[in-house]
């Protein structure tokens, strides 16, 4: 499944346990499915930061200078 499904996947999960009218049994299959679907994406999301370069200028050749991209907090 891809990130977008498993996000949209998430989404759903948290609305049906909001809505307080599922049997503990559901809330807790739905719980383990959301707490795993959050790791996958956050996993995901760590790669994609990963691979993700800022453009800082361009060398005397021509050639894009990078360096890693942080976000700062």
């Amino acid at each position: 499944m891809d990130f977008e499904k498993k996000l949209g996947r998430l989404e759903e999960i948290v609305q049906k346990m909001e809505r307080g009218e599922l049997a503990l049994e559901d809330s807790l299959k739905l719980f383990e499915e959301g707490v795993q679907l959050s790791r996958d994406c956050h996993l995901r999301l760590n790669e994609a930061e990963a691979k993700v370069q800022k453009l800082v200028g361009m060398d005397a050749q021509g050639r894009p200078v990078t360096e890693e991209f942080r976000v700062e907090e």
